[in-house]
């Protein structure tokens, strides 16, 4: 594991914990396994960093709005 990589991942993971604050801390990670593939919460035990690092990275791009649209719902 590059200490880069982990470094990207958790810095993703506090992105996504913005976007969704709703989330716990557990689910996101769960939410995370989902996203690179995983079947199930246990395969997080396989899964290497860089694939999490990807799929955290594309729920972010997905995601992006949210935080703006909420503020904005916030508003009115």
């Amino acid at each position: 594991m590059s200490q880069v990589v982990a470094d990207d991942l958790m810095n993703a993971v506090a992105e996504l914990r913005v976007l969704f604050p709703e989330w716990r801390l557990g689910q996101t990670l769960v939410n995370l396994v989902t996203a690179a593939g995983g079947a199930n919460a246990g395969d997080i035990w396989e899964m290497e960093d860089d694939r999490l690092l990807e799929a955290a990275r594309r729920l972010v791009e997905r995601n992006q709005g949210r935080e703006a649209d909420a503020s904005s719902a916030d508003c009115s």
